[in-house]
């Protein structure tokens, strides 16, 4: 009995072991650098609790938005964020790389508005994550041309995303962009790259919110 039993054992361990290699590779093919068009597309329900409008936009009415995954880390400059202590503000999250067009296309806006918003006392915060960048150096020098100046994890594997639930408005390509109402809950996404109207539309609702 312990002899045919052995094998069954490490054969259970290797479907595992293959399992999680594909759900890594299955992550890594959802983060492939985007289309930077914005695609207008007419306001229709997605049947997820969501609505997608013109633009890309996808937003979720309050009743039905679902509590963001806990992420955190180590962040490009060498501290550590964890995004659950943010909870009172509105949070930006933009997923990028430094090698990727159309992220460096949209990082101007992110740079500006992130400014604009924190100069004006705004109780927002932007968090960028940074992903498939085999080294830190990288990342830091994008942040540094663009002029931006708010944290972003590094996550150079993408596990940050396996995080988010399925069937939620989560980052499925890079650039995405995804927005945090002030009890942390998931509210907006936009799966490419933005311009600063794009940027503003999808967080000004949310600072309105009591």
């Amino acid at each position: 009995m312990s002899l045919s039993s052995a094998p069954r054992r490490r054969s259970t361990s290797g479907r595992a072991i293959l399992l999680t290699a594909v759900t890594l590779a299955g992550a890594l093919t959802l983060t492939a650098c985007g289309d930077s068009g914005s695609g207008s597309k007419s306001a229709k329900s997605s049947g997820g609790g969501y609505v997608t409008g013109a633009g890309g936009i996808s937003t979720v009415a309050r009743a039905e938005r679902v509590e963001a995954p806990k992420l955190d880390g180590e962040t490009v400059d060498g501290g550590t964020l964890d995004t659950t202590t943010l909870k009172g503000k509105v949070v930006v999250l933009n997923v990028w790389g430094s090698w990727c067009p159309p992220c460096r296309a949209e990082a101007p806006y992110f740079a500006k508005v992130s400014k604009e918003l924190a100069d004006a006392g705004k109780d927002v915060a932007f968090v960028g994550i940074n992903t498939r960048d085999n080294s830190k150096q990288s990342a830091t020098s994008f942040e540094q041309n663009f002029g931006i100046t708010y944290p972003s994890l590094y996550d150079p594997d993408g596990k940050l995303m396996l995080r988010f639930p399925k069937g939620t408005l989560n980052a499925q390509s890079i650039p995405s962009t995804i927005v945090l109402d002030k009890q942390g809950r998931i509210a907006a996404r936009t799966l490419v790259a933005v311009n600063e109207e794009q940027l503003r539309k999808m967080i000004d609702p949310l600072l309105a919110e009591q």
